[in-house]
């Protein structure tokens, strides 16, 4: 007669790092709305007190991003955003060439006053332009813009300038909603 020592194995217990992702699909999961708090509080506690891989599996199986079948879905998600940003660099460059050219002035002592205001340097009259609307200033062989202010604010690049900006040519600069594209004379 012989004798087996023939073991059941059984499957392999779930690892600090494999729970930690779990937390952190379902943490991203009711940040991205994709979850209510009280099914993210269920899952969490079933995460924690987990046992085997395919317990850990089931919590994530319906949140883009996991192993879970989210894969299909992310690949048309970054098909469809990469189109997208696609569309929107095109319809920007269109539009950058179409914008007027402020050019700058001759660097020198003073700045350059841009504003609704007759005793401005440049004089915009737009009733979104406030009468000392920004400045912009030759300093240290740069081209610095400065707000002064404005109730509609100055943009470059289509971020609101706070204080003051480094500016350069090429780039899109807006005085409340007037629109131009810096150029050198």
């Amino acid at each position: 007669m012989t004798s087996s020592f023939e073991f059941p194995t059984y499957p392999a217990r779930v690892s600090d790092t494999e729970r930690d992702k779990v937390l952190a699909a379902l943490r991203d999961g009711v940040a991205q709305g994709r979850l209510s708090h009280d099914t993210f509080v269920r899952r969490m506690e079933l995460a924690l007190v987990a046992r085997r891989p395919h317990e850990l599996a089931r919590l994530t199986a319906d949140l883009p991003g996991t192993d879970g079948g989210g894969r299909v879905l992310n690949a048309l998600t970054g098909a469809v955003g990469a189109v997208s940003a696609f569309t929107v660099r095109v319809r920007r460059a269109w539009e950058a060439e179409r914008l007027p050219k402020l050019l700058l002035p001759l660097p020198g002592p003073f700045p350059l006053r841009i504003g609704r205001d007759p005793a401005n340097g440049l004089r915009l009259s737009h009733e979104t332009v406030s009468r000392n609307h920004a400045q912009l200033v030759f300093q240290g062989g740069i081209w610095v813009l400065r707000d002064l202010g404005s109730t509609n604010g100055t943009s470059v690049n289509g971020r609101r300038v706070v204080g003051a900006t480094v500016v350069h040519e090429g780039d899109h600069i807006a005085f409340g909603s007037m629109r131009f594209r810096l150029a050198a004379q």
